[in-house]
């Protein structure tokens, strides 16, 4: 047997953590680790125990979208896929969201019936909604910084491939930061690749 899928929750509703733990001990081949049912528990399961994938509710606190800001975090700190689950049957907030934070993917909790699988797949594979969301991440890019980007991820370095000056491919770079929302190159590879 495969190595078991390591998995975190981070949910407020009791009800729903109970149900989550139920089903995915009840699978073979995912590893349930815990819950944290808010935004700085969340990050501190995540960083502490190294989840592979980390299903992620939108909305922690009942009254803010704060689930974005811990699986970003999470995302980048740790490496971890994110996986939404939220209510909010809106596609376009949740891909919108999901390109913000590099998630992996999202379900809706009216799918809870295929939730064990979707975990499954989104952490062992580079399924079509994750290229979809890494595209969207990549939009307002130019061709020369997907270039920059593309070369960061495969070699770890875009000096050596380039025909361009080490100026121009660092001024690209400053303006992939700054156009997705990261720090440095180690939050991108994080935010692209994972760990």
């Amino acid at each position: 047997m495969c190595k078991k899928v390591k998995v975190v929750l981070v949910e407020d509703d009791l009800d729903f953590i109970y149900l989550f733990k139920k089903m995915i001990k009840k699978d073979a081949r995912l590893d349930y680790l815990g819950y944290a049912t808010d935004r700085i528990s969340g990050i501190d399961i995540a960083e502490r125990l190294k989840p592979d994938i980390v299903v992620m509710d939108l909305n922690l606190s009942g009254y803010s979208l704060d689930g974005i800001d811990a699986a970003k975090e999470i995302r980048l700190r740790v490496g971890a896929k994110i996986l939404f689950l939220t209510s909010y049957e809106q596609s376009d907030i949740v891909i919108n969201v999901s390109k913000k934070t590099f998630a992996s993917g999202y379900i809706f909790k009216s799918q809870c019936h295929a939730l064990a699988d979707t975990i499954y797949e989104t952490a062992t594979s580079q399924t079509p909604q994750e290229c979809f969301i890494k595209e969207l991440a990549m939009r307002d890019l130019t061709s020369a910084e997907r270039g920059v980007l593309n070369d960061l991820l495969t070699r770890g370095n875009a000096e050596t491939s380039s025909l361009s000056s080490l100026k121009t491919i660092a001024n690209q770079k400053t303006s992939i930061f700054r156009k997705l929302g990261l720090k440095n190159t180690s939050e991108l590879l994080r935010a692209f690749s994972g760990r």
